[in-house]
Protein backbone atom coordinates (compact mmCIF):
# COMPACT_ATOMS: atom_id res chain seq x y z
CA UNK A 1 0.00 0.00 0.00
CA UNK A 2 1.10 3.62 -0.67
CA UNK A 3 1.30 6.61 1.27
CA UNK A 4 -1.71 7.67 1.81
CA UNK A 5 -1.10 11.13 1.09
CA UNK A 6 -1.97 12.91 4.42
CA UNK A 7 0.96 15.71 4.25
CA UNK A 8 -2.36 17.88 4.12
CA UNK A 9 -1.85 18.57 7.73
CA UNK A 10 1.29 20.78 6.44
CA UNK A 11 -0.21 22.91 4.35
CA UNK A 12 1.79 24.27 1.92
CA UNK A 13 5.03 23.56 3.79
CA UNK A 14 7.80 20.88 2.85
CA UNK A 15 8.51 18.82 5.78
CA UNK A 16 12.26 20.74 5.69
CA UNK A 17 9.95 24.30 5.43
CA UNK A 18 7.39 22.87 8.13
CA UNK A 19 10.58 22.13 10.37
CA UNK A 20 11.85 25.44 9.77
CA UNK A 21 9.21 26.57 11.54
CA UNK A 22 9.27 24.95 14.55
CA UNK A 23 12.88 25.60 14.94
CA UNK A 24 11.51 29.49 14.90
CA UNK A 25 9.00 28.32 17.80
CA UNK A 26 6.30 28.89 15.78
CA UNK A 27 4.07 27.53 18.29
CA UNK A 28 0.62 27.07 15.50
CA UNK A 29 3.36 24.74 14.18
CA UNK A 30 3.97 22.59 17.12
CA UNK A 31 0.29 22.41 18.49
CA UNK A 32 -0.42 21.58 15.07
CA UNK A 33 2.67 18.50 14.98
CA UNK A 34 1.41 17.34 17.98
CA UNK A 35 -2.38 17.49 16.92
CA UNK A 36 -1.48 15.10 13.91
CA UNK A 37 0.96 12.97 15.57
CA UNK A 38 0.59 12.23 19.18
CA UNK A 39 -2.23 9.83 18.85
CA UNK A 40 -0.27 7.82 15.67
CA UNK A 41 2.52 7.96 18.23
CA UNK A 42 0.87 6.26 21.08
CA UNK A 43 -0.92 3.81 18.96
CA UNK A 44 2.24 2.63 17.72
CA UNK A 45 4.05 2.68 20.69
CA UNK A 46 0.95 0.39 22.07
CA UNK A 47 1.98 -2.64 21.02
CA UNK A 48 5.80 -2.21 21.16
CA UNK A 49 5.65 -1.47 25.01
CA UNK A 50 2.38 -3.45 25.82
CA UNK A 51 1.19 -1.01 28.28
CA UNK A 52 -0.48 1.74 27.77
CA UNK A 53 1.13 4.00 30.97
CA UNK A 54 4.78 2.90 29.34
CA UNK A 55 3.80 3.61 26.17
CA UNK A 56 2.56 7.67 27.29
CA UNK A 57 5.76 8.00 29.03
CA UNK A 58 7.33 6.76 26.14
CA UNK A 59 5.56 9.23 23.83
CA UNK A 60 6.61 11.94 26.05
CA UNK A 61 9.81 10.83 25.50
CA UNK A 62 9.96 10.92 21.73
CA UNK A 63 8.38 14.63 21.76
CA UNK A 64 11.10 15.75 23.73
CA UNK A 65 13.74 13.89 21.20
CA UNK A 66 12.27 15.11 18.25
CA UNK A 67 12.64 18.86 19.50
CA UNK A 68 16.10 18.13 20.19
CA UNK A 69 17.06 16.55 17.48
CA UNK A 70 14.94 18.90 14.85
CA UNK A 71 17.77 21.18 14.29
CA UNK A 72 19.77 17.60 12.90
CA UNK A 73 16.95 16.77 10.24
CA UNK A 74 18.10 16.62 6.88
CA UNK A 75 15.28 15.24 4.57
CA UNK A 76 16.65 11.86 3.93
CA UNK A 77 13.12 10.78 4.67
CA UNK A 78 9.88 12.25 5.63
CA UNK A 79 9.46 13.94 8.53
CA UNK A 80 6.51 11.71 9.67
CA UNK A 81 9.21 8.48 9.12
CA UNK A 82 12.21 10.57 11.36
CA UNK A 83 9.87 10.54 14.24
CA UNK A 84 8.95 7.15 13.99
CA UNK A 85 12.64 6.33 13.86
CA UNK A 86 12.72 8.16 17.03
CA UNK A 87 9.75 6.70 18.71
CA UNK A 88 11.06 2.79 18.03
CA UNK A 89 14.35 4.23 19.27
CA UNK A 90 12.98 5.24 22.45
CA UNK A 91 10.90 2.12 22.95
CA UNK A 92 14.14 -0.47 22.37
CA UNK A 93 16.36 1.96 25.06
CA UNK A 94 13.27 1.70 27.65
CA UNK A 95 12.88 -2.40 26.56
CA UNK A 96 16.82 -2.84 27.34
CA UNK A 97 16.79 -0.55 30.30
CA UNK A 98 13.81 -2.93 31.95
CA UNK A 99 15.67 -5.73 31.00
CA UNK A 100 13.31 -7.03 28.07
CA UNK A 101 12.62 -7.26 24.47
CA UNK A 102 10.52 -5.83 21.79
CA UNK A 103 8.26 -8.21 20.26
CA UNK A 104 10.28 -8.24 16.91
CA UNK A 105 13.48 -8.95 18.85
CA UNK A 106 13.17 -12.84 18.81
CA UNK A 107 11.06 -13.43 15.86
CA UNK A 108 12.48 -16.00 14.14
CA UNK A 109 11.12 -17.98 10.53
CA UNK A 110 7.52 -18.04 10.51
CA UNK A 111 6.42 -21.86 11.78
CA UNK A 112 3.08 -21.10 10.97
CA UNK A 113 0.94 -22.01 7.42
CA UNK A 114 -0.91 -19.15 6.24
CA UNK A 115 -3.85 -17.71 8.00
CA UNK A 116 -5.84 -16.81 4.74
CA UNK A 117 -5.72 -18.29 1.11
CA UNK A 118 -2.32 -17.65 -0.60
CA UNK A 119 -4.40 -16.92 -3.61
CA UNK A 120 -5.92 -14.08 -2.28
CA UNK A 121 -2.94 -11.98 -1.77
CA UNK A 122 -0.56 -10.51 -4.96
CA UNK A 123 3.11 -11.01 -4.27
CA UNK A 124 3.52 -7.65 -3.14
CA UNK A 125 1.04 -8.41 -0.23
CA UNK A 126 -1.82 -6.44 -1.60
CA UNK A 127 -5.30 -7.94 -1.32
CA UNK A 128 -6.27 -9.55 -4.75
CA UNK A 129 -9.68 -10.55 -4.26
CA UNK A 130 -11.93 -7.55 -2.50
CA UNK A 131 -14.26 -8.88 0.62
CA UNK A 132 -17.22 -9.52 -0.78
CA UNK A 133 -19.44 -7.64 2.31
CA UNK A 134 -17.64 -4.66 1.14
CA UNK A 135 -18.15 -4.84 -2.56
CA UNK A 136 -15.36 -3.18 -4.09
CA UNK A 137 -13.24 -1.86 -1.36
CA UNK A 138 -10.46 -3.93 0.34
CA UNK A 139 -9.08 -3.48 3.98
CA UNK A 140 -7.03 -1.00 3.56
CA UNK A 141 -9.23 1.53 1.37
CA UNK A 142 -11.96 1.41 4.31
CA UNK A 143 -8.68 2.84 6.32
CA UNK A 144 -9.24 5.62 4.82
CA UNK A 145 -12.52 6.53 5.13
CA UNK A 146 -13.98 7.98 8.49
CA UNK A 147 -16.94 5.61 9.39
CA UNK A 148 -14.13 2.59 9.62
CA UNK A 149 -11.68 4.17 12.10
CA UNK A 150 -13.53 2.92 15.08
CA UNK A 151 -13.93 -0.47 14.03
CA UNK A 152 -10.70 -0.91 12.61
CA UNK A 153 -8.81 0.53 15.75
CA UNK A 154 -10.73 -1.84 17.76
CA UNK A 155 -9.69 -5.14 15.42
CA UNK A 156 -6.16 -3.37 15.14
CA UNK A 157 -5.86 -3.53 19.28
CA UNK A 158 -7.03 -7.31 19.07
CA UNK A 159 -4.32 -8.71 16.85
CA UNK A 160 -0.64 -9.61 18.31
CA UNK A 161 1.95 -7.20 18.59
CA UNK A 162 3.89 -7.55 15.75
CA UNK A 163 1.18 -7.54 13.46
CA UNK A 164 -0.28 -4.43 15.33
CA UNK A 165 2.91 -2.74 14.33
CA UNK A 166 3.26 -3.56 10.70
CA UNK A 167 -0.66 -3.60 10.04
CA UNK A 168 -0.14 -0.19 11.30
CA UNK A 169 2.92 1.29 9.36
CA UNK A 170 1.61 -0.32 6.41
CA UNK A 171 -1.84 -0.08 6.29
CA UNK A 172 -3.04 2.82 8.23
CA UNK A 173 0.53 4.94 8.26
CA UNK A 174 0.88 4.31 4.46
CA UNK A 175 4.93 3.57 4.77
CA UNK A 176 6.66 1.56 1.94
CA UNK A 177 7.75 -2.39 3.00
CA UNK A 178 11.35 -1.29 3.01
CA UNK A 179 10.92 1.73 5.60
CA UNK A 180 8.59 -1.22 7.92
CA UNK A 181 11.59 -3.50 7.80
CA UNK A 182 13.94 -0.77 8.62
CA UNK A 183 12.44 0.80 11.52
CA UNK A 184 10.87 -2.88 13.04
CA UNK A 185 14.44 -4.17 12.46
CA UNK A 186 12.52 -7.36 9.98
CA UNK A 187 13.68 -9.55 7.36
CA UNK A 188 11.68 -9.48 4.23
CA UNK A 189 10.19 -12.64 4.74
CA UNK A 190 9.27 -11.77 8.28
CA UNK A 191 7.48 -8.60 7.72
CA UNK A 192 5.73 -10.22 4.75
CA UNK A 193 4.16 -12.84 6.96
CA UNK A 194 3.33 -10.71 9.78
CA UNK A 195 1.94 -8.42 6.93
CA UNK A 196 -0.32 -10.99 5.38
CA UNK A 197 -1.33 -12.53 8.89
CA UNK A 198 -2.15 -9.18 10.04
CA UNK A 199 -4.13 -8.36 7.06
CA UNK A 200 -6.42 -12.00 7.72
CA UNK A 201 -7.60 -11.48 10.64
CA UNK A 202 -8.33 -7.78 10.09
CA UNK A 203 -10.31 -9.05 7.28
CA UNK A 204 -12.43 -11.70 8.73
CA UNK A 205 -13.34 -9.50 11.76
CA UNK A 206 -14.06 -6.81 9.53
CA UNK A 207 -16.62 -9.13 7.34
CA UNK A 208 -17.85 -10.43 10.64
CA UNK A 209 -18.60 -6.87 11.57
CA UNK A 210 -20.18 -5.64 8.62
CA UNK A 211 -22.04 -8.45 7.73
CA UNK A 212 -23.56 -8.35 10.68
CA UNK A 213 -24.62 -4.82 10.34
CA UNK A 214 -26.56 -5.79 7.57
Amino acid sequence: MRTHGDTAWLGSDSDQEFVQRLLRRDEAAFVRLVDTYHFRLLRLALPLVGSRLVAEETVQDTWLAILDGLAGFEGRCSLKTWMFHILLNRARSRAAKEGRSLPFSALGPAKEGPVEEPERFTAAGMWAVPPSPWGVESPEALVLRGEAMECIEEVLAQLPANQRAVVTLRDVEGLEAEEVRELLQLSESNQRVLLHRGRAKLRRALEERFGEAR
